[in-house]
Parts: C-alpha cells; structure tokens; sequence
C-alpha cells in the first residue's frame, strides 16, 4: 500500500464528493476545482498566471503601441482562458463555474473584444453596424 501524501485524501473526498453531487462541510456543493489552493507543489495556479502575464503584456503594448493592437491581443487572451480551461484539468481560480459555463462566457467574450478591437478606425473588418465616421 502506499503511503498516504497530505491533501490526497481530501482531494478524494472532495472528487467523490462532487461526482455523487454532495455538499461540502460548509452546506455549499464542492467547486470543481477547489480541492486546494496550492495543489500538487503549488503548480496549480500557472494557468491563471499565464493569462495574467498575456494581460499584463496586453497593457504594456497599449501603452506602447496604441489600443487597437491591446484590444486585440486582451480578446486572444479571453480565448486563450477559454482553451485552459477547456484543456487543463486543475485551472486553480479560472475555474469560477461549470466548464461548459467558463468556456463559452471567454469564447464570447474573446470574439467580441476581438471583432470591436478590428473595427477601430481605420477598419481592418468592417462591422455592418458600426457607423463610418466621416471627416
């Protein structure tokens, strides 16, 4: 038998917990991704970090570069959440409802930012409702 890591069990429970549909300890049902904060040796946060450090480059390219180029670059980093947490079991706090949920809400949201950061004048996509500005 091998021996028992610290967590390993309440992450089993916490797994079982949520596959029967019971609650937790507090009446409230176990988040999917809310076995601990720290995960296996403090690993489990790095996607949330990564889409963190897009943001951050995001900023610093407006600052630099002008807003259509950020715009773009934070609706790719919206998508890229997206893809993390369709992909990757343990997202740590990407994780805030059902997988489904998440996925679509970036998706969505990562297209539209997109779409507007492309139709900032001058239009590199011309968007049928957004006026063209004249003089």
């Amino acid at each position: 038998m091998e021996p028992e890591v610290p967590g390993r069990a309440a992450r089993r429970a916490a797994a079982r917990g949520r596959e029967d549909g019971k609650r937790g300890a507090g009446g409230t049902f176990v988040p999917e991704g809310g076995t601990s904060p720290s995960g296996p040796a403090g690993l489990r946060e790095w996607p949330a970090v990564l889409v963190l450090a897009l943001l951050a480059v995001s900023l610093v390219v407006g600052a630099l570069f002008g807003f259509r180029s950020a715009t773009v670059m934070i609706g790719v980093t919206l998508a890229a959440a997206a893809v993390l947490r369709l992909c990757v079991r343990e997202v740590g706090i990407l994780a805030v409802r059902s997988r489904f949920t998440d996925v679509m809400v970036m998706l969505v949201l990562g297209t539209a930012v997109v779409m507007l950061g492309l139709s900032i004048p001058p239009a590199v996509v011309d968007l049928p409702w957004v006026p063209e500005r004249t003089g």
